[in-house]
């Protein structure tokens, strides 16, 4: 791939995706890949909304097996996000490697190449170049459904197309933190949602649970989160984001249903976190080895009364430390005997999965749930938000 190595060859590139139609970003990669790194095949792999598989962008309807998203070199490669090469014996290898934009994951590019590509150097030029195209399938997703029925392995509900529409990633990574999330059932969700912007000092992150199932929870959760995203962009503070949200929910249900949420506001230079607790996601710290509660002031859910007033609360995190939040649909949840999931089960799973990154935690958070239930059609929505916490680097002098 020696055309690319250099930098305007490489701007080259990636203004040639940008010129492509939307739904030819992939075509024109492929394109691109034979050209400069003499490239036999290469297919782009998105995960799946419940992160199980790895499905093709290609002509639907897919009639293929999709591959799994942790075992096999492609899942490999994307549940560690790091390139996996793949030897043949006929002197070429397939180089599998992760898609991620700004920590979210995406999927896996799959590209076959002679073995005198697949040496370190020409990896790490087809890893930026998965990068770039990755920024432009994310582009290309408002004008073409192309990308977003390659993620799903069978149909959405109404309501779940709704909460995936309103969510914004699956994953968000700064110098600062790191936030993996995971929603299930990913295919029928109706109330949970989490919700997160970051500027240059702050990271708000909110988790949210609407009361119901199916659309008339979607339709809540729609509007309390579009409520307290308009008063966020309003330049409001926590508390005061959470009141106008109240109203808001309040003025159009009259407390019949609510919302609850929580509100955290990370202040990036200190680790002191605001927060507002208005229900019943639960949100845990581990520090170390330990795996603790952090007890918030329990407050009403947005939109239960008229006019409630909401108070700030601050914590503070440190560098290494990692916070989990996760909706009544975990904590709450049983099985179909009856058997709580339960605080101590949740602890358990958690400092088990505490090596592993921010992502693959919520999924195994998600996936111990599923096996305590004994399905994966939970019968109420479950969220997952993991935070790890690293600080901000000091400023070189």
């Amino acid at each position: 791939m020696n055309a690319v190595s250099a930098s305007e060859p490489v701007r080259t590139a990636e203004s040639a995706l940008r010129a492509a139609p939307p739904h030819a970003v992939v075509d024109t990669a492929r394109d691109l890949l034979a050209e400069r790194a003499g490239a036999r095949e290469v297919t782009l792999w998105l995960a799946d909304y419940a992160m199980r598989v790895l499905q093709p962008v290609t002509r639907l309807p897919y009639t293929g097996e999709p591959l799994s998203a942790h075992d096999g070199p492609a899942g490999q490669a994307f549940s560690t996000q790091t390139p996996v090469v793949q030897p043949a014996e006929d002197g070429t290898a397939t180089v599998h490697l992760p898609v991620t934009v700004r920590g979210d994951r995406l999927g896996v590019l799959s590209v076959r190449v002679s073995a005198d590509e697949a040496v370190p150097a020409g990896v790490l030029r087809l890893s930026d170049f998965a990068t770039a195209l990755g920024h432009e399938v994310v582009t290309a997703e408002r004008d073409t459904d192309l990308y977003l029925l390659a993620r799903r392995s069978r149909r959405l509900t109404l309501a779940a197309e709704m909460q995936w529409q309103l969510l914004p990633g699956r994953g968000c990574a700064r110098p600062e933190f790191v936030i993996g999330a995971h929603l299930e059932p990913a295919y029928a969700v109706g109330g949970d949602n989490f919700d997160w912007s970051t500027d240059g000092d702050h990271l708000i992150l909110t988790v949210t649970d609407g009361m119901g199932r199916g659309i008339d929870a979607s339709l809540l959760t729609n509007l309390t989160v579009s409520a307290l995203r308009n008063a966020r962009r309003a330049g409001l503070g926590l508390a005061d984001q959470a009141r106008l949200a109240d109203q808001a929910v309040y003025a159009q249900y009259g407390g019949k249903v609510y919302a609850s949420t929580l509100l955290l506001r990370f202040d990036l230079a200190t680790g002191s976190v605001q927060a507002v607790d208005a229900g019943s996601p639960h949100l845990f710290r581990l520090r170390g080895e330990s795996v603790e509660r952090v007890e918030l002031d329990a407050q009403l859910p947005l939109g239960m009364f008229e006019e409630t007033a909401y108070e700030e609360q601050v914590f503070t995190v440190r560098p290494g430390d990692r916070l989990v939040v996760v909706s009544s649909g975990v904590h709450g949840a049983r099985s179909p005997e009856g058997g709580a999931f339960g605080e101590q089960a949740l602890r358990q799973t958690l400092g088990a999965t505490r090596s592993q990154d921010a992502n693959e935690a919520a999924r195994a958070v998600v996936a111990g749930l599923v096996e305590h239930f004994g399905s994966s059609d939970l019968t109420a929505d479950a969220a997952v938000v993991c935070l790890d916490w690293h600080g901000r680097p000091p400023a070189e002098s």
